[in-house]
This record gives C-alpha cells, sequence and structure tokens, in this order.
C-alpha cells in the first residue's frame, strides 16, 4: 500500500505508461526478425525472451490499473471545499466554465449595432446585426465566470497536490 497525493499518482501513471509503451515498442523491434539467406540465423536473431516480456507487460498493466481505479475512487469521493462537489462532478464543470466563459468573451467583444460584412455577400443591401442584450451584462458576466474558472482550478489544484489516498500497488 502507498500513499500519493492525485498529483503524484498521475506522474507515476505517466511513468507507468512510458515504460509500457517503451517495452511494446521493444517487443515490436525484437520478436520477429529479419535474416538473409547467407547469414547465420542465431547471429541476426536480436536479445528476446517472450515469457518475460509477457509478464513484465501484465505487471506494468496491473499497476496501471490499480493506480486508475485508486485515483476514480478518489476522485468520486473526495469533496472540494467551497464548491459542494466531487472531484469528478468539478471535471466536468471546470470545462462547462472554461466553454461559458469562451461564450461570454465573445458576447462582450461585441458592438451594440455592428455593420455585417458585404464581401462575402451577393446582396448590395446594407445590414446590420444589433446585440439583443446588454453588453456591459455580458461583460459582468464574463467577469463571474473568469473568477469561477479561477476560484475552481485552484481548488483543484490544492486539492491533487495536497490530499492524499491509498494506493495498492
Amino acid at each position: 500500500m502507498v500513499i500519493m497525493t492525485s498529483a503524484e499518482a498521475a506522474k507515476e501513471l505517466r511513468r507507468l505508461n512510458d515504460l509500457h509503451y517503451a517495452l511494446i515498442n521493444r517487443e515490436n523491434k525484437s520478436s520477429v526478425f529479419t535474416a538473409a539467406i547467407q547469414e547465420k540465423v542465431d547471429d541476426a536473431r536480436p536479445e528476446y525472451d517472450f515469457q518475460a516480456t509477457q509478464e513484465e507487460l501484465e505487471m506494468l498493466e496491473g499497476k496501471i490499473r490499480k493506480i486508475k481505479h485508486a485515483i476514480n475512487r478518489f476522485n468520486l469521493t473526495q469533496e472540494v471545499p467551497g464548491f459542494g462537489m466531487t472531484i469528478d462532478q468539478m471535471l466536468v464543470y471546470i470545462p462547462q466554465l472554461t466553454e461559458r466563459k469562451r461564450k461570454l468573451g465573445v458576447m462582450r467583444g461585441r458592438l451594440p449595432k455592428e455593420r455585417i460584412d458585404a464581401y462575402n455577400r451577393a446582396s448590395n443591401i446594407v445590414e446590420y446585426e444589433y446585440s439583443n442584450y446588454d453588453i456591459q451584462e455580458a461583460e459582468a458576466a464574463f467577469a463571474r465566470a473568469a473568477d469561477e474558472l479561477a476560484k475552481a482550478q485552484n481548488a483543484l489544484d490544492v486539492i491533487n497536490s495536497t490530499v492524499t489516498f491509498e494506493v495498492d500497488i
């Protein structure tokens, strides 16, 4: 049993996935080989131990599963202070806030009345688009969304770097 934070678990997961990927690549390069007719086959044969490679892959995959499971369990149960949500809910909420902030950023940047570009249109009629909302309200909503997003990200960062959980590896 190992005690770690989410940040530590994520780093360990990346390390194990890198090892797994490297081992798969080595296996792909050494499990099959080509030899010329005039060569001794054993001289061209790369070093490869099928059984040892499979055991190492299974061991790495087992550790990866256990760490992912521990992270998922932690994310489902750990509440984020000040938000009344668990981490898994925050992982949905943050992209929602990001999209809201993006949309409100576009809305706050509009003018109350904007001329539509006639160069891309077949008509010579001058048209205008009118904002059907108060741009100041969009500016205020953008600021609230940006603040909420920053608070949510900071709260999640604090938990990920300070709160520990057990991983059975």
